[in-house]
């Protein structure tokens, strides 16, 4: 069985605390960098900028949709001025009537263009409006989103400077313990997630329950510098005369 001074398993108690509070700052961070707020926000944000997206691509469509009307008409236009100029330059009766009779049809499908060209026209401006809401929906997520990150990020900060002086307690202190006794603690603090404890009245503080009198029976023969180990939790069992 391992051995060590009664006051350096003491020590160990402190050590132990050093390595609770990173295990508790870990866990800290962990949660921070988990916070639902964040999830939540980026969810909403990418459904907010996928349909943000859809709705560029359908102005795109309809801005390329009034182009193309706005083209159909400039070229009735245009051709209903070269019919009027050849009208007006006159000519035989019958070109001068089936001029008349183009200028009549195109008038209609200039009218029937114009038409389509208006609805066009309203389309857009309804899908700008649209896109425009979306636009202050995703910026307004992304203000949110940007203010909960850097709320966590500062809290982070701090969870993290703590640990590394908390860290930096802990490397010196390891540092002063004999080199045997902090391999049985190592070991112990991997295997079991505790390192040592309290064995106080009967009561083992790295399992919470109380020894069994055999137990308890098997402990008291050990020699005070002897290393005994929790039966339950299996970490070092730290001993005191005033604990008992």
């Amino acid at each position: 069985m391992a051995k060590a001074a009664p006051a350096e398993q003491l020590r160990l108690l402190d050590l132990q605390a050093l390595d609770g509070k990173l295990k508790s700052l870990d866990k800290q961070a962990k949660t921070l960098r988990a916070d639902p707020r964040l999830s939540q926000l980026q969810g909403e944000l990418s459904e907010a900028q996928a349909a943000l997206g859809q709705l560029s691509i359908e102005l795109a469509d309809t801005q390329l949709e009034l182009k193309r009307s706005e083209d159909d008409v400039a070229q009735v236009v245009s051709r209903m001025e070269r019919d009027e100029a050849r009208l007006n330059a006159g000519g035989l009766s019958k070109d001068l009537m089936a001029l008349q009779a183009d200028l009549a049809s195109l008038a209609k499908r200039r009218s029937d263009l114009e038409d389509a060209e208006l609805e066009v026209m309203e389309r857009l401006e309804e899908v700008s409006a649209r896109r425009a809401t979306r636009q202050s929906v995703v910026q307004g997520l992304e203000g949110q989103l940007d203010l909960v990150q850097k709320e966590v990020d500062a809290s982070l900060a701090d969870v993290l400077a703590e640990h590394q002086s908390t860290q930096a307690k802990r490397s010196a202190l390891a540092e002063s313990f004999e080199d045997g006794l902090l391999a049985v603690y190592e070991r112990t603090l991997e295997r079991r997630g505790i390192g040592a404890a309290r064995l106080f009245h009967g009561t083992s503080e790295g399992s919470g329950m109380q020894l069994s009198p055999g137990d308890l029976a098997d402990i008291s023969k050990a020699a005070a510098d002897e290393i005994v180990f929790c039966p339950d939790s299996g970490c070092i069992l730290v001993r005191s005369s005033e604990w008992t």
